[in-house]
């Protein structure tokens, strides 16, 4: 379905995360290839960390090696 005034693209931005676009989309990317998908939502990657670039693999999360999170406090 094109975008008309009726019915714009939506794009939502997250503090930390992917850009999420209402699909399906075609991304140009900075090196002229093209990336299609027919999803109904996609996320675009915004750090580029993605393995699948543009798309978003949820590299952006912060990640923690066992026995690094929050500390506990015993008793």
């Amino acid at each position: 379905m094109p975008n008309t005034p009726e019915h714009p693209c939506r794009i939502t931005l997250g503090d930390e995360g992917p850009l999420l676009v209402e699909g399906p989309v075609e991304v140009t990317c900075a090196d002229g290839s093209v990336a299609v998908s027919e999803r109904f939502v996609v996320a675009l990657c915004m750090c580029r960390r993605s393995r699948m670039y543009p798309w978003c693999d949820t590299s952006h999360r912060r990640r923690t090696k066992p026995g690094e999170g929050p500390h506990r406090s015993a008793g």
